[in-house]
């Protein structure tokens, strides 16, 4: 029998390492923003969005949502994170609301109004970190009246109920994915689809939490391999069978921690 030396164990660890001892998501370091609020008192209006999650109620992420400042967004590569808001009552102990936080996910954009000054209107203007706040998230921290506050925050692990959910849409030889229900990093790095006769291929970013793919998969059970803003991979096999229609939302038992 062939020994196997120390060197060969220690590489062979690193190796399974890399696939199973993944940490889960830290939450970042404190910082300072500002947050206004926006959608109704019911949040009807924060429907849709940049980030493409549709209705998010049937979603999953409620109320308790944010659209975030050029800053933030990233072009799309933030959507899905969550912050920890705390109104800043130091600093407005008028409008904040003591003691309190709320966890919100980042589902939109809050768009730059250059016609207005940075601190006039043009909240959401660069470089500002700004959150345009669900209403109801907003008066979780703040009374109504306030129109605007100061806010420290952090980004924390998101925790979702269930699965990661994919929704294939598009048409033949376009595959565009929407991929919501991401817990830890919440947010997206990369993904790549395989269908059951072929290899693994790098889908793209279309818009907002929407990668696609220009192949023609019909027929083919389709599996998916995605990788977090923190480099947690996770592949999921077969998730959607061979009868697959565009349209359809199929989910996980994995998740992302």
């Amino acid at each position: 029998m062939r020994k196997i030396t120390n060197t060969q164990l220690q590489v062979a660890f690193g190796f399974l390492c890399c696939w199973v001892c993944v940490d889960a998501f830290v939450p970042s370091g404190w910082s300072n923003a500002h947050a206004t609020f926006y959608g109704g008192s019911d949040a009807s209006g924060t429907m849709g969005g940049a980030c493409g999650y549709g209705d998010l109620y049937s979603t999953g992420y409620g109320t308790r949502t944010a659209a975030l400042s050029t800053a933030l967004f990233n072009d799309g590569a933030a959507c899905g994170q969550c912050y920890k808001i705390i109104c800043d009552y130091q600093s407005d102990p008028k409008w904040c609301i003591k003691g309190v936080s709320v966890t919100v996910t980042a589902t939109n954009f809050c768009p730059p109004n250059y016609a207005l000054p940075n601190n006039d209107g043009g909240w959401c203007n660069p470089p500002l970190e700004h959150f345009d706040m669900a209403q109801p998230a907003w008066e979780k921290i703040a009374y109504y009246q306030g129109g605007i506050v100061p806010v420290i925050f952090q980004r924390v692990p998101c925790k979702k109920h269930g699965g990661v959910r994919f929704t294939i849409n598009g048409r033949d030889y376009f595959e565009l994915v929407l991929i919501t229900n991401v817990g830890g990093a919440g947010s997206i790095q990369s993904v790549s689809i395989m269908g059951a006769n072929t290899g693994w291929i790098t889908m793209s970013r279309n818009w907002g939490a929407n990668w696609q793919s220009n192949s023609y998969l019909n027929g083919q059970s389709l599996s998916f391999r995605v990788t977090t803003t923190d480099g947690e991979t996770q592949v999921f096999t077969n998730i959607a069978p061979a009868n697959w229609q565009f349209g359809q939302t199929f989910s996980s038992p994995l998740q992302f921690t």
